[in-house]
């Protein structure tokens, strides 16, 4: 039975970018964070990848490798509109059952859409909706399953713009026959997959022949046994996901690598961070900090605290952190620096000290403020004066696991502002999200 559709979006941000930017169609190119030779790669398209390319090369190598390579600076507004267009698109065909990274779609399938025939026929149509509200350069990879972990490793077999059947009654044949290896099933790393060579299973054949209890030992828990599971087409209840942590990193420009340009920058991202923890929900219980150097060892450093939004709170746990550097330290030029946010707890299952109860809630209507004042009129319209002058740096970044939300981290550069205005709408109320370049 089919249960499961995924949807990979091939090389997302290169495409997006040649799918925005007709001068860019047809040509060998990587996406890149700054403009240096010195960075890697985090998007290569698919011509640079026939050419060889691969996700973080260096620009200097890859310039070697391709000459006339187009070096591209990345814009995460313009790929979090696009992933936000192309999720509407794909639910007027089928529900989005969850977003599993900016270019993945795990979609649920029900009814009649089990049946492969017409499976297969809505991935056609969904293909063809995103060619026609999209763009041809968008191209997709779909793949059809009993679940999540048979439909993932289907959509990447055939690429960059496939459809991939696998039904339950065909495990684990016509994996074996499409030569499927280990490492391609998704929860099957490179440290896993030496434990599993370590147990004598070296192919898919002997991993599906290994019975549950096996694999429960080898994965050192029940993840091993829900791996049986799936890897038989079964559908699992989704485990609840929390977050462990919520945290920033940053490679400091040349003009910022001294402790206080450093310490600047990590206040900034500690403000992003406690941002992003009242927008999801949670508290945080401890802070740690990370100085990482061109030619020394790293250091780092945490603090723990009762649970707290409160960016002044966190402030002061960063300031306590930051003085307990050890004095070598002290003189050092920092290259990256960073921030994580630990020990959380759901804002649901936090009890406020007896004591500081008050300023506590005082406190929360004080952020929820600022909070609101930078969602209306762009980042740092109001921030705490430990990131004074470092306010530009650190900008919003995207993570394939963690779609970030612009209203929360970043701005609308074209307006000045982080709001887009809606565009008129064609008649009525109705607002028109057709157009990618639209921002609710």
């Amino acid at each position: 039975m089919l249960r499961a559709l995924a949807i990979d979006f091939n090389s997302y941000f290169a495409s997006v970018e040649q799918q925005d930017r007709p001068e860019l169609r047809g040509k060998p190119l990587i996406i890149v964070a700054v403009q240096a030779e010195t960075t890697g790669a985090i998007a290569v398209s698919l011509e640079a990848k026939a050419l060889g390319l691969e996700r973080n090369v260096r620009v200097a190598e890859a310039r070697r490798q391709i000459p006339g390579l187009l070096v591209v600076e990345s814009r995460p507004e313009v790929y979090i509109r696009y992933h936000r267009r192309l999720r509407e698109i794909v639910e007027t065909c089928v529900p989005v059952a969850k977003i599993q990274s900016i270019d993945e779609l795990e979609c649920e399938l029900s009814g009649s859409l089990r049946e492969r025939p017409k499976a297969e026929a809505l991935a056609r149509k969904i293909k063809a909706a995103i060619a026609r509200e999209i763009g041809p350069h968008l191209r997709s990879s779909i793949g059809i399953g009993p679940n999540w972990l048979i439909a993932k490793l289907a959509s990447d077999l055939q690429k960059p713009d496939g459809l991939v059947t696998f039904d339950e009654d065909e495990l684990p044949a016509a994996l074996i026959e499409r030569g499927v290896a280990l490492e391609d099933l998704t929860g099957i790393g490179e440290n896993m997959k030496q434990r599993l060579r370590a147990a004598g299973i070296t192919d898919v054949a002997q991993l599906y022949a290994s019975s549950s209890a096996r694999l429960r030992a080898i994965w050192g828990g029940v993840v091993g046994a829900r791996f049986y599971e799936l890897l038989r087409g079964k559908q699992l209840d989704r485990e609840p996901v929390q977050p462990r942590s919520i945290g920033h990193g940053h490679v400091l420009p040349p003009k910022l690598r001294t402790p206080a340009g450093a310490l600047g920058v990590l206040h900034r991202l500690l403000q992003k961070a406690a941002m992003r923890l009242r927008g999801d929900g949670f508290y945080a219980g401890a802070l740690h900090v990370s100085v990482h150097y061109a030619n020394h060892d790293p250091w780092a450093g945490d603090c723990r605290f009762n649970e707290t939004q409160d960016t002044i709170q966190l402030t002061h746990a960063l300031n306590q952190i930051w003085a307990r550097r050890p004095r070598e330290h002290l003189q050092l030029a920092p290259l990256q620096i960073g921030v994580m946010l630990y020990r959380l707890l759901p804002a649901g299952d936090h009890t406020p000290d007896l004591f500081s109860a008050p300023t506590e809630a005082a406190r929360a209507k004080l952020f929820a403020a600022v909070d609101q004042l930078n969602k209306t009129f762009g980042k740092n319209s109001v921030y705490l004066g430990g990131a004074h002058g470092a306010t530009d740096h650190a900008p919003m970044r995207i993570a394939f696991t963690r779609i970030p939300q612009p209203e929360l981290e970043e701005i609308d550069r074209s307006l000045g502002r982080r709001l887009a205005k809606r565009k008129p709408a064609p008649s009525g109320d109705q607002a028109a999200p057709g157009d990618p370049s639209w921002v609710e």
